[in-house]
């Protein structure tokens, strides 16, 4: 029904934990993106800002001819609709889930890569970009604990918001960001961890990726892009 147009990133992992947790018949569509896979016209068709995950709905609820959705966020809130699954029904919680779906992708997912890439991958180590994104990574991740205080999960039931942030938050000591003052945090990740669907999800990114270390040749794929044309 769906295919899943997919790499071994956070965002690529989203997906595959919603379809493991909700039993959506889907296929995997690997897009190596440090070979250049997203850059073919076949994919951006579907995904026109070259950007993975992306899906195609091979019979979408309106009975007309498949259709394509990038932008994982997107991608969540389109599946959860077309299940029924893992959206609070009550206005309220739903505008919770939506909300920190939201936050996640505005400003947890963006501002963590930032700080991933310029620790891990910039080719000269600048102090002040290094600073600014430290401090904004143990600002967030101050946010999300808070949030977590008196809850399980992030808008009180399991939703769409922890399936978004988990895959981004679980990757904290390559932030810089240690757990020992963020138990709410810490208690999440481990009650993630050990939901089935997500075992399941990065069983499957280890079959498909098992090349760990990023090249100078798959440096200037993945950061050296400007407009393509």
């Amino acid at each position: 029904m769906i295919d899943l147009y997919y790499w071994t990133t956070p965002n690529g992992h989203k997906i595959t934990i919603f379809l493991e947790e909700t039993g959506l018949e889907y296929t995997l569509k690997p897009v190596n993106i440090s070979a250049g896979q997203q850059f073919e016209d076949s994919f951006l068709n579907i995904s026109p800002n070259n950007k993975i995950p992306a899906i195609v709905d091979r019979r979408p609820d309106d009975g007309g001819k498949p259709f394509s959705i990038f932008e994982s966020g997107a991608i969540l809130e389109y599946l959860s609709e077309k299940t029924g699954r893992l959206m609070p029904p009550d206005l309220r919680d739903r505008w919770q889930a939506i909300q920190w779906l939201h936050w996640q992708m505005g400003g947890f997912g963006p501002m963590l890569g930032q700080n991933h890439h310029f620790k891990q991958y910039a080719p000269e180590k600048l102090p002040y970009a290094i600073e600014r994104y430290d401090k904004e990574a143990e600002r967030l991740y101050g946010v999300l604990d808070d949030q977590l205080r008196d809850k399980d999960y992030i808008a009180g039931e399991y939703s769409i918001a922890d399936i978004a942030t988990y895959p981004w938050a679980r990757l904290h000591e390559r932030h810089g960001v240690d757990l020992k003052d963020l138990p709410n945090v810490a208690r999440w990740l481990n009650t993630m961890a050990e939901r089935p669907a997500v075992k399941r999800a990065y069983a499957k990114a280890d079959t498909i990726n098992t090349q760990a270390t990023v090249s100078d040749e798959s440096k200037a794929i993945l950061f050296g892009q400007g407009r393509r044309k």
